[in-house]
């Protein structure tokens, strides 16, 4: 599912402007984005949490050139689940 399908999505069920809901859902984007480069997470109940994970230092290989470098600690953006949508997922979703 794309954001245009999301988009279309929630304007036929709502009855709101195709244009607005995308308005809407750009700054839902925004805002998440925004808060997690502020180093904030951000918690929807219900749905689930964007949270901001701390990846520790480790050493790689490149293999073209075998060397050994150094992949400095960083963050990355994540998304964890509430316990109920995970459920909706384990019991809806066949296994492929």
């Amino acid at each position: 599912m794309t954001k245009a399908d999301i988009v279309s999505s929630i304007s036929d069920k709502s009855g709101i402007e195709k244009a607005d809901v995308l308005a809407t859902v750009e700054a839902f984007m925004s805002e998440v984005k925004d808060a997690l480069e502020k180093g904030d997470n951000v918690y929807l109940r219900g749905f689930g949490s964007f949270i901001i994970k701390t990846r520790a230092e480790k050493t790689g290989r490149n293999i073209s050139k075998n060397t050994t470098i150094k992949i400095p600690a960083h963050n990355i953006p994540a998304f964890k689940p509430a316990k109920t949508f995970s459920e909706g997922v384990k019991n809806n979703v066949l296994v492929k």
